[in-house]
């Protein structure tokens, strides 16, 4: 629906910005958050005209504060996407605890911290969307990725016990698992590497963010509250879950 204000974190690189873009284009004001790179935060709002707002989504005061900025400046929040994230890969035997740590916060944690930020103004209006970002990686594991593993995993779980939470204050909470989707990090792989996973995707290339962006676009739309508590596969036949 036009004019509904929307918020997407970690919004200003690739699959964020393409969601961004997307739900401008649709109507939608959009508040685009990031954590740290300033730089990128700039050029994406000079290209976009989508406003920049910078929090660390795995510090729940900041999401607090940070929502209540977006709220003031745009007007009250429907639609969140929880698209930040991080890797931090390791096998478990060489892995810190802050490796660990930093993923299962920025990519989990933040999931609790801006739907709890957000919640209880979408059950007063009795109207809420929410998508968790997963990824293909958290329904069939990757090696040397368990922080990431089992932060998107969790984010799967996450989903649909929120679901049933809101579906009575007509609050629909989705996710969706990306497979390998064309961004700077799945470009930073190795090109002997990449090659290897392109091999094992039947559609025989990587996905496009704009691609995942309609795959939100779907799950936010006022027409959608009868769809909830799924989770959107989007990775070209790769896993089929």
């Amino acid at each position: 629906m036009a004019g509904r204000v929307a918020i997407v974190t970690g919004g200003t690189r690739g699959i964020g910005e393409a969601i961004c873009v997307g739900l401008k284009d649709a109507g939608y004001k959009v508040a685009a958050n990031y954590g740290g790179n300033d730089d990128a935060a700039k050029d994406f709002t000079s290209r976009t005209g989508i406003p920049a707002f910078k929090w660390d989504v795995s510090k729940y005061e900041a999401c607090v504060a940070g929502v209540k900025q977006v709220a003031e400046t745009l007007g009250p929040v429907d639609v969140l996407v929880n698209n930040a994230g991080i890797t931090r890969d390791g096998t478990m035997h060489k892995m810190t605890f802050e490796q660990w740590d930093a993923v299962i916060q920025t990519n989990l944690g933040s999931c609790f911290n801006m739907s709890r930020a957000v919640i209880e103004g979408m059950r007063a209006r009795k109207f809420g969307r929410i998508v968790n970002i997963g990824s293909v990686n958290g329904q069939a594991g990757q090696y040397g990725q368990v922080n990431y593993a089992a932060a998107k995993s969790g984010i799967h779980g996450f989903t649909k016990a929120l679901a049933q939470e809101g579906a009575s204050a007509g609050i629909t909470v989705n996710a969706i698992a990306p497979g390998y989707i064309d961004t700077d990090m799945v470009r930073a792989v190795p090109p002997n590497v990449l090659e290897k996973i392109v091999a094992r995707i039947p559609v025989g290339r990587l996905g496009k963010a704009s691609e995942i962006a309609r795959g939100v676009l779907f799950l936010v739309a006022d027409e959608g509250g009868f769809v909830t508590g799924s989770t959107m596969s989007i990775n070209g036949g790769q896993h089929m879950y």
